[in-house]
């Protein structure tokens, strides 16, 4: 199909083609999600995504691609989630009990329950030696080596320099490959 023709089905909101839109795209946002979104507001997030496209793509202008442009959508979400995440995550309960013995109490992450259930499969495994990596390392990985997109598509989703993205790839690589290696698969 004619990609500017999609961009216009869009546009005047016809139902199939939101409904193409959906279908090809929610797996790739639903990936890039999982880098900044607990998973129990994964599905949130991602009709987040939707809501923020179906609004915005009146102002969709072409300057770049549209799945550019989705992505950019999908990290920008991503990133408020990880920064409400990240503020619920600093608020702790401390409780003195009588004897003036002080408690720290935090929530159990639903990742922390998840990753000890999955922990046996190999690629739980690789996932769990990528939680390791910074977000925007998971990120640049995923866009590159797995979605297949071009270093200025990245540039424009991450909105960063394009020498940034190349030596921020070379770096996360180097290092998932160092974590990679250094996991003992006897255990």
């Amino acid at each position: 199909m004619n990609k500017d023709k999609f961009v216009e089905e869009l546009k005047t909101k016809d139902q199939e083609a939101f409904k193409k839109l959906y279908e090809e795209y929610a797996p790739k946002i639903y990936g890039i999600l999982r880098n900044y979104v607990n998973q129990n507001e994964i599905e949130d997030a991602l009709q987040e995504v939707f809501i923020r496209i179906i609004k915005g793509i009146d102002g969709f202008q072409g300057r770049s691609k549209l799945s550019t442009w989705i992505y950019r959508i999908a990290v920008n979400v991503g990133k408020n989630y990880y920064r409400d995440y990240k503020k619920k995550e600093d608020r702790s309960v401390n409780l003195e009990d009588e004897s003036g013995n002080n408690y720290n109490l935090q929530a159990v992450s639903d990742n922390d329950v998840r990753k000890e259930a999955l922990d046996s499969l190999d690629y739980q495994m690789i996932l769990n030696i990528m939680e390791k990596l910074e977000q925007d390392e998971r990120v640049i990985i995923k866009l590159r080596d797995i979605d297949g997109m071009s270093y200025n598509e990245i540039s424009e989703i991450m909105n960063i320099p394009l020498g940034t993205v190349k030596s921020k790839l070379h770096y996360a690589r180097s290092k998932l490959r160092n974590l990679i290696e250094g996991v003992n698969l006897d255990e």
